[in-house]
């Protein structure tokens, strides 16, 4: 009982998490807020000076953007014309069938309207040109220019948009990012060059949202429930992402340039996150992601009583705080639902609760972050499921592969973000827990850096994937401390057992039912440890556990015969 007594000091000092979490009683009221504040220009133009990776991250994108830039000083038109849109129908309405584009039509819009995707799936016979390859204007009858994949030479084509898989949204994406990245620069430099080409861009795609209707199902099936605006899963819209710090960026400049437009772009990422907020699935990480793009919207527009209809930044906060619709609920009331108040243990199988996990952790840094709000404080639930992640771990540090999981190590971002909400909230005990774990399953987090070229050229890279800083002066902690020899998850019918968690010598059972999300619904799944092997005992139908999955020292024996129900 010693070795789980840091543990059990944890978690006991956790109360249950709020019912009802209250909005932050001031919100920043100037741009940028979402990768970053105002502050951050300062912030990075030192990081830029002080450190290598910074200043080549900096240099690297300010080299690919310059070539777009040189490229429209001679063709204004040329990066936003080939942007995959109606450009001469001007679509409004959009129709599906099942998981596969049909058509489009409806009135003509008075601007040309984003294009939606092709199917559901990623497969394609046609895929996208290169950017400088692309037809500017694309538009041929509804249908697309795009590369014959089963021809030599990749020979371009006139195909229906159904034969191009989810190529439609990666051609928009990567224009969308190319005018994120300018944006980005334009804030650091006020370089107007950069200005010019983001906003031009940005202007085309967010009027032809505004223009563009929800996609019906032809099959009036449960495809419906699912859609987003440009892609076929409200959880993929993955433009929205990038579109989002594009403008928060590149706000000042809209707003002198463009001030007729505000309304609609505003107006437009409303549409978009109503419609998140309508479709998708409630109940497990969908829900996650769709609140995501729902916080993202909110905290890029302006406060309630700016907008005619009152929804603004404290609607839609509010909306992933606290309010729930039938396939979108509020993280309280989804953790509520999904986390077990006694363990911390989220009900699905190891490898889909990381993912929630991790989203939820990824919340915390939001709040922290843009809204200076301790969401941690506001639901401790949180942070008792981040410190009851280890329970999952065999003794070669493999986590258990029950249910929909693939056998593979612990995630550690969960526990850096636990280890930055402690940073700045003040928190030291929390800090000095986590830190002790993280380095404890991972001896080289917080060390500096020695490649630049590990970091990505990426704006991201100098705000949410900068270098994390550790006390020094908190050592690694004993894997055996945040374990425990008997532990029991009821919510996924989860027992294990094991005698320490030394690698070679440790014996370890994990034994679960059916119970919970993603797991299997035919009989008990048992996995033993011993000498370093995972043995895996599993019930044959239903599992899709298959060979391929067997990882370095596990092994997997002949299923168990159990009794169907």
């Amino acid at each position: 009982m010693k070795r789980i007594g840091l543990l059990v000091c944890f978690l006991t000092s956790l109360s249950l998490y709020a019912q009802h979490i209250p909005l932050p009683t001031s919100m920043p009221q100037n741009h940028p807020r979402v990768l970053t504040t105002p502050d951050g220009k300062k912030e990075t133009w030192a990081l830029i000076q002080k450190e290598t990776w910074a200043k080549e991250v900096f240099d690297g994108l300010k080299q690919r953007i310059d070539t777009y830039t040189q490229r429209t000083e001679k063709e204004p038109d040329w990066l936003l014309s080939r942007l995959a849109m109606y450009w001469k129908s001007h679509a409004t309405d959009v129709y599906i069938k099942g998981e596969n584009f049909d058509h489009a039509g409806g009135a003509k819009a008075p601007a040309p309207t984003v294009r939606y995707t092709g199917t559901r799936g990623t497969t394609a016979t046609h895929g996208r040109p290169k950017l400088e390859d692309v037809v500017p204007y694309d538009d041929s009858d509804g249908n697309v220019t795009f590369c014959n994949n089963a021809l030599p030479g990749r020979p371009l084509e006139i195909v229906h948009p159904a034969k191009t898989g989810r190529n439609i949204e990666s051609l928009n994406c990567e224009i969308l990012g190319i005018a994120r990245d300018a944006a980005f620069l334009y804030w650091m430099t006020g370089e107007k060059q950069y200005a010019t080409l983001a906003a031009n861009v940005f202007d085309t795609y967010m009027t032809g949202i505004y223009y563009r209707n929800i996609p019906v199902d032809l099959n009036h099936g449960h495809q419906q429930t699912l859609v987003g605006m440009t892609s076929f899963e409200v959880i993929h819209e993955d433009a929205l992402h990038i579109i989002v710090p594009l403008y928060d960026f590149l706000y000042d400049y809209l707003k002198v340039n463009y001030s007729a437009q505000m309304n609609i772009y505003a107006d437009a990422f409303k549409k978009w996150a109503d419609n998140i907020i309508a479709n998708g699935v409630p109940h497990n990480n969908w829900d996650l992601l769709q609140a995501h793009y729902i916080m993202n919207v909110g905290l890029v527009l302006e406060d309630n009583k700016q907008y005619a209809d009152g929804k603004g930044r404290e609607y839609y906060i509010d909306y992933v705080l606290n309010q729930s619709s039938i396939r979108q609920w509020s993280l309280s009331k989804l953790a509520n639902y999904g986390f077990d108040s006694q363990t911390g243990i989220w009900a699905e199988c190891p490898g889909y609760s990381s993912v929630v996990i991790n989203d939820y952790a990824n919340f915390v840094n939001i709040f922290d972050r843009n809204l200076q709000y301790d969401l941690v404080k506001a639901m401790p639930i949180l942070a008792k499921a981040v410190a009851t992640t280890p329970q999952y771990l065999f003794p070669n540090r493999m986590i258990c592969g029950f249910g929909d999981t693939h056998p593979t190590y612990l995630k550690s971002n969960f526990f850096i973000r636990m280890v930055q909400n402690a940073q700045m909230n003040g928190k030291k005990e929390q800090e000095k827990y986590f830190t002790a774990l993280l380095k404890c399953l991972d001896p080289k987090a917080g060390q500096s850096m020695d490649e630049p070229q590990s970091v990505r050229v990426s704006v991201n890279s100098f705000f949410d994937e900068k270098p994390l800083v550790l006390d020094p002066s908190v050592q690694a902690g004993n894997l055996e401390a945040y374990v425990s020899p008997l532990f029991y998850a009821p919510n996924v019918s989860w027992l294990v057992q094991r005698n320490g968690m030394n690698p070679r010598h440790s014996l370890m059972i994990s034994l679960n039912g059916s119970e919970g999300n993603h797991m299997h619904a035919n009989g008990i799944s048992m996995e033993l440890y011993g000498k370093g092997y995972v043995l895996g005992l599993m019930p044959v139908s239903g599992c899709r556990c298959t060979a391929d999955w067997i990882m370095p020292n596990t092994i997997l024996s002949f299923p168990v015969i159990t009794q169907s129900a």
